[in-house]
């Protein structure tokens, strides 16, 4: 039976799972050397598995699906071509990286019992079906004016004049690609990935898959959707048109996680991804040396089962071990809701403004919510051109971009600048909401507040800053 695909912004929605899809995480010390990763297996380096263990886990999977094709998720950091599912370092097997597969199951398979059986195994740590993301949803209202009150809104201008930004310093992108000859994003981008892989028979029926969908690449371009170019455009624009991207010379990292589809009446294409494919970019961002990652995706927490683990949960682990600052966009249903990765602890939540100052109705309230951003009516890059855009996507680049100012900044001091500080710098330093805002954080992004304060505290460090003579 169909079931309706879930928007990950749209509240109590159900959620939608890939049919022919399952992920396998075994415990530690459990996982098969020899399971080659799916990006060999995808370049015809190697061929996929068929067999586990021998044993409990290939007799349920052959009884559930009469055959089992598997590979590793993901592949090791530093791995050769034909040698991806050797060499994991500690990281990679403590946090499960190593430990996740991709079972490839036939049509009609019931993946629901199947994961049920094979979490009964004690060398199984969780078997869940693959969810499925959908960004972005419509939202309601019409569009103002293009302006940079956005821009204003967070003393961007101030902020570059302060710190214009480390080419050295790079801000991963997962989302739905980017335009790569955009002229605005020209010198902006380093080359990236394309982790998408999905098949006709893993969406609802009626749904339309566009464009480059089912094999591992280097090209992130995206043809149909924009979603991700709108967050590109914050961080990264050269001002030709629009106001410079936040984060100034600072390089991007184009992980295209997101297809494209179109709904049926619909003629605007949305982006559409795996949870598999999303943590696949995810890592890759962090073993190509990304320093503050942008997720403008989610997933509502009460879609969820509540035996199920919690989407991204060891691909955000990894990345915080890592040293990686994790940017996500709160969700766009308006009420209290949780959505994932935002909620982890150690990933900065950030909701959406307008040009006020104000929270926006739609944006997510939660605790885990670190501070807000513009977010309503923002200027920014289009597939071709420009186009004004509204949700927390849109606030949390703003949010990445200072991020990468900040880290730019004290690189060049010489500081050694912690993820956890970095948050406490940007929250600190908000702009206060005038009157309480419960769930919206502790305020809106103060981008020159943030560089001043960082500053100030390497200038106590060094002993070089005002002495307190109390």
């Amino acid at each position: 039976m169909n079931q309706p695909l879930l928007s990950p912004w749209a509240p109590r929605a159900r959620g939608y799972c890939l049919p022919g899809s399952l992920l396998l995480k075994l415990r530690l010390g459990e996982a098969p050397e020899s399971i080659p990763a799916w990006a060999d297996v995808r370049r015809g380096h190697m061929a996929v598995a068929q067999s586990v263990d021998g044993g409990a886990i290939d007799r349920i999977v052959r009884r559930h699906a009469g055959a089992l094709h598997i590979a590793r998720l993901h592949g090791a950091v530093g791995g050769r071509p034909g040698e991806r599912h050797q060499g994991y370092d500690d990281a990679e097997q403590v946090f499960g990286l190593a430990r996740t597969f991709r079972l490839r199951l036939p049509p009609g398979v019931p993946v629901g019992a199947l994961a049920d059986a094979l979490n009964q195994l004690a060398t199984v740590e969780s078997a869940t079906p693959n969810a499925l993301c959908v960004t972005p949803f419509e939202l309601p209202g019409p569009a103002g004016d293009a302006d940079d009150a956005p821009w204003q809104r967070v003393q961007a201008a101030a902020a570059l004049a302060f710190e214009p930004g480390d080419p050295t310093v790079i801000v991963g992108i997962v989302d739905s690609g980017v335009a790569m000859q955009h002229a605005e994003l020209s010198g902006r981008l380093r080359p990236g990935l394309d982790t998408v892989q999905l098949g006709r028979s893993d969406l609802a029926q009626g749904l339309e898959l566009l464009g480059d969908r089912q094999f591992p690449d280097t090209d992130p371009t995206d043809q149909f959707v924009g979603h991700g170019m709108g967050c590109a455009g914050i961080i990264g624009a050269r001002g030709l048109a629009m106001p410079p991207g936040l984060a100034g010379q600072t390089q991007i990292l184009p992980l295209r996680a997101l297809g494209a589809a179109r709904f049926p009446g619909k003629a605007q294409p949305v982006g559409i991804g795996a949870v598999s494919d999303l943590d696949v970019a995810v890592k890759a961002a962090v073993d190509l040396g990304a320093t503050v990652i942008n997720m403008s995706f989610g997933t509502d927490d009460a879609t969820l089962s509540p035996e199920m683990p919690r989407p991204h949960a060891d691909v955000v682990a990894y990345a915080l071990d890592r040293g990686c600052v994790l940017v996500a966009a709160s969700g766009n249903s308006g009420t209290d809701d949780c959505y994932w990765p935002a909620a982890y602890p150690g990933v900065i939540a950030v909701g959406a403004v307008d040009a006020a100052g104000k929270p926006c109705p739609f944006s997510t309230r939660h605790p885990n919510v670190a501070l807000c951003a513009p977010g309503r009516d923002v200027l920014t890059l289009g597939l071709q051109g420009y186009q004004l855009v509204t949700g927390t996507s849109f606030a949390a680049p703003f949010v990445s971009a200072a991020a990468a100012l900040l880290v730019s900044r004290a690189r060049r001091r010489s500081f050694a600048l912690d993820s956890a500080t970095l948050r406490e710098l940007l929250v600190s330093s908000c702009q206060v909401f005038g009157t309480p805002a419960s769930g919206c954080g502790r305020g809106v992004l103060d981008a020159l507040a943030a560089l001043r304060a960082l500053d100030a505290l390497i200038d106590r460090s060094a002993g070089t800053g005002p002495v307190d003579s109390g």
